[in-house]
Formats: structure tokens, C-alpha cells, sequence
């Protein structure tokens, strides 16, 4: 077992425990951003001007009207910049722009000594806007060929080799949703400036040290003079990787300006309107299999809606791509990828980072073309699964190890969920049931862990012992919910040998530990558990010194085992207080910074090979629906879930982890329909899912009425801090096994084998559609086109399936 995966005796991790701030999330006692308002003086309010049109060039901006309105501060403005009027790392993103670029686009802020205050002045500030055509949806973008930023290819094999080799090739296209975060505390910031010009921000953000980057950039400064600190987040999931920059730095710039702190905290419609949602995407593809459905070739191209900026349209494109094989082997493939620009907010990271929407293709495919195959999806699935011992590499050349998890979890899901019986159970129900149809669907992933871009795969951490024996720990990732303080806090006092009382994190910030990566990519607890690690050892490694000398022994027959000093084969021991205080009088450091770098990775952009991933986590659900046929409404009845975290650090966390992953997901694929007016009229390109009661959350009545969830034991990965796997993101895609039972289901109320297309999200109206069309229509049997969704003339905004599979001729005489 490796150094990096080895427990000690008894350690801390492993053991299941409550979220480290848990009683003060339920007691209200817990403080984010914008409450340290109230502990704050004289704090000016910064609101937007928001401009309600999707496109057009500012003739006109003027702010005299709104300093005339009572409490109204100072207006900012683009002529207020002292650096660079710039809040993205691309550089297209100007944060006083003078083109407007989607609607709700804030052109202006004013301060005011009031919130009320500050949004009357907005609302005085008279804006003149010469009027442009603009591009509202993804199929808008991609007729008017509007693209931007990196088209990479991906290519494996012989692809025409391929395809010649297969008995079956079908083609389609997919064109699928974004999502909203809806994180429940909206974006913020507090900014203020001390008696020397610097700056202290408290922001709501995923990724503290490019906030400074890109305040200091705003305001000219040098990154010493800028301090970012994350004292905890109400949520992220991504929506606060990128986005909290500019609203940072409309604080800093209004408290350098006005010497006073400046307060910005969008209500919930502004950061609906403004801030960027999980891409959607358009797939077009054409697949080829052999007689035994196993696949042969891919030839796809994924097209990603950016919005007006690139923001992290790129890297998001990337993974998608490097996703798309999922848990199957495909021998010979050629993936092209587009970003297109469209007239809508800049669309940015969501949990899954483009993995869920490249997997999304190909099990959208799968669920597709089993039917015409004449194979059950399951089996269809198993067979093209990668297999140990082969040699098989992803479609980017990366070797996929741990191939035996796939089958082992599947087998397992199998079995807890009494798979067999169940269905033969379903079977039965449908019969008797004509209006009502049950499916169980059975899905599986495989999701590569680190930053595509290998410079981000490192982490720091600063650990402090004071004279009392207390330890105190600082890193560089940030607390958003998803309990990685509580592991930090567990790998702490795991290697210090000490009890979990005698440990305190405190807030992330970028004057302890600089240059820190974004907490993203499922890494934070790999990276930041492993620069905590890192420190800790140097720690222990100095006190064990100091106990040998004590116990009259050599260090290296020292243990340090729950807060207790003792030597191998002796009763003497030293309590942990009184080690700590002898080595203070000895002059021994009693500080360390850790360090951890990713080893082993590789990548280039350019031909788009290498080994970006450390690792791969692995899982899979199977989940029972039951549709009704007269609306297309459906329940969740039952999931049952194996996910593979490795060796945990924390189960309990592990698990809320998962269960919140799955169920986010199946709000992206079934219920969060984000809808734009598309019209030519005075509205177009407003967003009119701008509140929660129009854009449909998952919620009690959506959760399985029995959810089952397992880890899988023997799993040490050894790779990793204390042996486990990253399990922020991963657990998301398993609800691709909702989708596909809602597809099953709808094709139960048709004719044996009907292919059904389903759009995403599977809305009761897309299901009754889809139902509609298993019924009416078993064309999908000779090869015909049809397009189930969309059949009631409705194109959702470009949300809809818009899907067609057609099958060569070659396929139809079974050659």
C-alpha cells in the first residue's frame, strides 16, 4: 500500500460524523457572506443597471438623474476603472461593457446608502441602446454559424475501418438542456479597504485566489495588496467557479473609490438573469455495432451553448469529449467539439463540468438503439463495457484501470436491488396495467478525476499547533456545504495521531495559503487532504523527535496514537499537551506549510491525448418509475445504488454526497427546463424561468420513496490521500438510470421493441409525447424518422429531443 493511502492505527478517518458546521446550519447560527453585513459600519449597497435587451450598442449612458435620488452614493461606470475593465480570465468580459450582450446585462452599479436607495438610483440611470439582431438559442447559433473558442478533435483508430466493420449503423442527433444552480445563497460580497489601500473581500466564491486575480487586475493593483476570504457557501455546484470575480470586483472598486465597505448581493430573479447555467448542448452522431452489439465505431460532434463569453466553455467542452465513452469501449472513434455564441448569459462550470452532457450522448444512444438491436438496454450495456486485462484505452489514449469495478458494481446493484424478481414483477404489473406502465432501468459511469489542465492539480495547506496542544488548520479549498472542512479536519487529526476536539479549520483565505486551485473537479479533498497530509507529517515527524528524546527511545519506534505518545514495546507514554508544550521549550517549529502535486498526469490540448485523470470513480443506479399515460406524470418508486469512493474518509458525508448528486441530477434531466423568450417582440432573450415558481426544483415529492445507497467495500485507491475517491460530482450521472426507466416506460405502452426518443429534460409533457409515439408509431422497426417529441409542434426553446435515428440499409438486411 502506498505512503499516501496507508491508515495508522486507529485513525479518524473512515469514521462517519456529522458536517463539521451541521449545528449551525439547523440553529441559523451559521454566517455567510452577507451576513457580516450587519457586523459591519457604514456600508454603502451596490445595485445593477440592468439593460432588458438581448443585444445592442450603448449610445447613451447617463447618471446624472440617479446621483439626484436621496441616499444615491456614487454611480460606477466604465471611466471609473483604474486597471483593466476586464472581470474574466479570456478577456471578454468587459464588467462595464459598452456592447449589451444578453438580457438583464449590467452595463452600470450604483452605491447607495440603502439597498432601496441604490435601487432607485438604478433605476433613474438612463440608458440609449442602438439595437442588434441577436442569437437566442443554441439552434440560432448554430444556423447563423456564430462559434467561439477552441474546436478540439478527439480521434481513435480507424473510424471508416470501423464502420465498414458493422452489421448495424444508426445515426441521430440530441439536443439537451442546461441547468439552473440555484444555489440557495445568491451571489455576494463585501468589500473593504484599510487605512494602507488594501483590501479585504469576503466573497461568496469556489476559487478565492482568482478573485484576487482578477480584482487586482480591475483595480491595477499587485495580488499582495488584495485579500479574498470564503468563510462558507450556501451552495456552489459550480456556479461560483468563475462568475463571483466581477462581482467582487464591483465591490472593491466602489469601497477603493468611496473609502467606505461596499455590500453586493444579487436577489434571487438578478442572479437568476445574470449569472450562467450548466451548458446545453446539440449532438449529432452516427454509431456503428457488429452483430453481437458491440460497438464499433463513433463519429459524433457535440456543440455546447457558451453564451455571450467563453467563461469555461472550453475546459467544460473538453471533459465532455473525454466523457463521452463513459463506461464502454469504443475501438475506433472521431468526437468534434464547437462553443457556440449565443445572445444568453455566459454559461459556466455546473458539478460534472461537461462530463454528465458527454456521457449523456452515448447513454442516450444506448437507450436508443437497443431496441432496433434487438437487445435488452442492460444487456446491451454489459456487453460493451471496458474489460480488465485487455488493454483498452479511452478514446484520448488514457488506460482504464480498475476495468473489474464496472462488472463487480453492476453485478452488486443487481443483486441488492433484487433485480430479477422486480422485473419479472413489472412485467406482470404492465400487463395488467394499460394506462399505468412501471419500468427498472439499471445505468452505470465512469468519471475521470483531476483538472483537465494539469497546473491546477495542486493544493496548500498551512497547519498550526499552539502551545496548548490545539491545532489549527488552513487550506486552500472552500466549504460550500459538501463537508470538506469535516474531512479535512478528520485527515488532520488522523495523521497527527490526535482526537478530531483538538482540531479547528479556519476560513479559506488568499493570504495562508496563495495560489490556490478552484474546489472543482471533485478535487478538493485530494488535493487539499493531501497538502493537510503533507503538513502534518512534517509536524509528527518533529514531535516524534521530541517523544523519543522524552521516552528514552528511537523516533522511528514512536507512535502517536489518540493524543497519546508511545514507544513499541514499552509502557511509557506522553500525552499529546504535554509533547507539544516540551517541544515549544525546546524551540522546536511548530508551524508547516503543506504541499501535494497530482503525479502521473498528462495532456495535450492540442492532439488531445494524454492521462489527464488520476483516477476513475465509479458507480451505478438502477431506478423503477411508474408513468401514467394519460399525462405523462410519473414517480420515482425505488433507487438502489453502489458507488465506489474508494477507501471513504467520511461515509456519512460520502453518502449525503451521493444522494444530493443523484438527485440533482434527475432535476436536470427530468424537471429544470430553463426556457428564453424566443420571440421577435420587445422581450426576446428574457429569461422566463426567473423564479422557482416557474422553473421546477426537485423537491420531497420527487425523491424514490425507498432510496438505497452502498459503498463499495475493498476499494483502496491507492493513488489517493488515505485511499479514497473524489465524490462531489460523480454521483450525478447516475440518475441517467431515471431517464432511461422513463424511456422503457413509455415504450412499455407501444408495441414490443418500439425505439423511443425522449427529450431531456423528460418533462411529463416530453414522456406523454414520447408515449404518444410508442403508441401511434412502431416505425422505428423498418428505420423510418420519426421525432416523438416534438410532435405536437412544440420546440421548447431548442430544449426539445429534436431527435431522429435512422438505420442503413445495411442494417435493415442484417448484414
Amino acid at each position: 500500500m502506498s505512503h499516501l493511502s496507508e491508515r495508522p492505527q486507529k485513525p479518524v478517518v473512515g469514521v462517519s460524523m456529522p458536517h463539521e458546521s451541521a449545528f449551525q446550519h439547523v440553529t441559523g447560527t451559521a454566517l455567510y457572506t452577507d451576513d457580516l453585513v450587519q457586523r459591519t459600519k457604514d456600508v454603502l449597497h451596490a445595485y445593477p443597471v440592468q439593460v432588458m435587451k438581448a443585444h445592442g450598442r450603448i449610445t447613451a449612458l447617463r447618471t446624472e438623474p440617479a446621483l439626484a435620488v436621496p441616499g444615491v452614493v456614487r454611480v460606477l461606470t466604465g471611466a471609473d476603472v483604474p486597471g483593466v475593465n476586464d472581470a474574466g480570465m479570456k478577456h471578454d468580459e468587459p464588467l462595464f461593457p459598452d456592447e449589451v450582450m444578453f438580457h438583464g446585462h449590467a452595463v452600470a452599479w450604483v452605491l447607495g446608502e440603502t439597498l432601496e436607495a441604490a435601487r432607485l438610483g438604478a433605476a433613474a440611470v438612463e440608458v440609449e441602446l442602438e439595437e442588434l439582431p441577436s442569437l437566442v438559442t443554441l439552434q440560432d447559433a448554430i444556423e447563423a454559424g456564430s462559434y467561439h473558442g477552441a474546436q478540439p478533435l478527439m480521434e481513435t483508430g480507424d473510424i471508416d475501418a470501423g464502420f465498414a466493420d458493422s452489421a448495424h449503423v444508426f445515426t441521430g442527433e440530441f439536443q439537451f438542456s442546461g441547468q439552473e444552480h440555484f444555489y440557495l445563497e445568491t451571489h455576494a460580497a463585501l468589500a473593504q479597504v484599510d487605512e494602507n489601500g488594501q483590501l479585504f473581500i469576503q466573497s461568496s466564491t469556489q476559487h478565492p485566489s482568482e478573485t484576487q486575480e482578477i480584482v487586482s487586475h480591475v483595480l491595477g493593483v499587485p495580488s499582495h495588496e488584495v485579500t479574498v476570504q470564503c468563510l462558507r457557501m450556501g451552495g456552489g455546484f459550480g456556479g461560483k467557479e468563475m462568475q463571483p470575480h466581477g462581482f467582487a470586483a464591483v465591490a472593491a472598486l466602489g469601497a477603493k473609490l468611496t473609502g467606505r465597505p461596499v455590500r453586493f448581493r444579487l436577489n434571487r430573479t438578478q442572479d437568476l438573469t445574470m449569472s450562467g447555467k450548466r451548458h446545453g448542448f446539440h449532438a449529432t452522431w452516427k454509431i456503428g455495432f457488429d452483430a453481437d452489439g458491440r460497438i464499433q465505431a463513433l463519429d459524433a460532434t457535440l456543440v455546447a451553448d457558451g453564451g455571450w463569453s467563453l467563461d469555461l466553455s472550453e475546459p467544460v467542452l473538453a471533459r465532455a469529449l473525454c466523457h463521452i465513452d463513459n463506461t464502454y469501449w469504443i475501438p475506433n472513434a472521431r468526437v468534434a467539439g464547437r462553443i457556440a455564441r449565443t445572445n444568453t448569459v455566459s454559461n459556466t462550470a455546473f458539478r460534472g463540468f461537461g462530463g454528465p452532457q458527454g456521457m449523456l450522448v452515448i447513454e442516450d444512444i444506448l437507450g436508443r438503439c437497443a431496441p432496433q438491436l434487438g437487445l435488452d438496454p442492460i444487456e446491451l450495456r454489459e456487453r460493451n463495457f471496458y474489460q480488465p486485462g485487455q488493454g483498452q484505452t479511452t478514446p484520448y489514449g488514457q488506460p482504464v484501470t480498475q476495468a473489474e469495478r464496472i462488472s463487480t458494481i453492476w453485478q452488486q446493484v443487481q443483486n441488492d436491488a433484487g433485480f430479477a424478481d422486480r422485473r419479472r414483477e413489472i412485467a406482470a404489473f404492465n400487463a395488467a396495467h394499460p394506462h399505468t406502465k412501471r419500468a427498472l432501468a439499471l445505468t452505470a459511469i465512469k468519471f475521470g478525476i483531476s483538472f483537465n489542465l494539469t497546473a491546477f492539480n495542486q493544493g496548500g495547506a498551512l497547519v498550526l499547533i499552539y502551545k496548548d496542544g490545539s491545532v489549527l488548520i488552513n487550506h486552500g479549498g472552500t466549504e460550500m456545504g459538501q463537508g470538506l472542512h469535516t474531512k479535512m479536519m478528520q485527515v488532520a487529526a488522523t495523521t497527527l495521531g490526535i482526537p478530531l476536539h483538538k482540531v479547528r479549520l479556519a476560513p479559506t483565505r488568499t493570504d495562508k495559503v496563495p495560489n490556490t486551485s478552484a474546489t472543482a473537479a471533485s478535487s478538493g479533498a485530494d488535493l487539499n487532504g493531501g497538502a493537510i497530509k503533507n503538513a502534518c507529517e512534517q509536524l509528527r515527524e518533529r514531535l516524534l523527535q521530541v517523544a523519543a528524546s522524552q521516552l528514552g527511545a528511537n523516533a522511528s519506534d514512536v507512535r502517536i496514537v489518540e493524543g497519546v505518545a508511545r514507544t513499541l514495546g514499552s509502557d511509557k507514554e506522553l500525552a499529546w499537551d504535554d509533547l507539544v508544550r516540551t517541544a515549544y521549550f525546546q524551540r522546536v517549529q511548530l508551524s508547516a506549510a503543506g504541499f501535494y502535486r497530482t503525479e502521473g498526469l498528462h495532456w495535450d490540448a492540442k492532439t488531445f491525448r494524454g492521462s489527464p485523470f488520476k483516477y476513475f470513480a465509479l458507480g451505478a443506479a438502477a431506478t423503477e418509475v411508474e408513468v401514467d399515460g394519460f399525462t405523462g406524470a410519473y414517480r420515482i418508486r425505488r433507487v438502489d445504488i453502489v458507488h465506489d469512493v474508494g477507501d471513504s474518509l467520511s461515509p456519512l458525508i460520502d453518502i449525503g454526497q451521493i444522494e444530493g448528486g443523484f438527485v440533482q441530477g434527475a432535476g436536470w434531466l427530468t424537471l429544470e427546463d430553463l426556457r428564453w423568450d424566443t420571440s421577435d417582440g420587445p422581450n426576446r432573450g428574457r429569461l422566463q424561468t426567473q423564479a422557482a415558481s416557474t422553473y421546477k426544483l426537485p423537491s420531497f415529492s420527487e425523491m424514490p420513496e425507498e432510496f438505497n445507497v452502498t459503498l463499495l467495500e475493498n476499494a483502496t485507491e491507492e493513488g489517493a490521500v488515505y485511499g479514497s475517491k473524489a465524490v462531489g460530482e460523480p454521483p450525478l450521472m447516475l440518475a441517467f438510470s431515471v431517464r432511461e426507466a422513463l424511456r422503457q416506460a413509455a415504450a412499455a405502452f407501444g408495441p414490443s421493441g418500439v425505439s423511443v426518443e425522449l427529450a431531456s429534460p423528460a418533462t411529463p409533457e416530453a414522456v406523454y409525447w414520447a408515449i404518444q409515439a410508442a403508441r401511434q408509431d412502431d416505425a422505428s422497426r423498418n428505420g423510418h424518422a420519426r421525432n416523438g417529441f416534438a410532435a405536437d409542434g412544440h420546440t421548447g426553446n431548442g430544449n426539445a429531443a429534436n431527435g431522429r435515428i435512422r438505420t442503413d440499409a445495411k442494417a435493415l438486411n442484417g448484414a
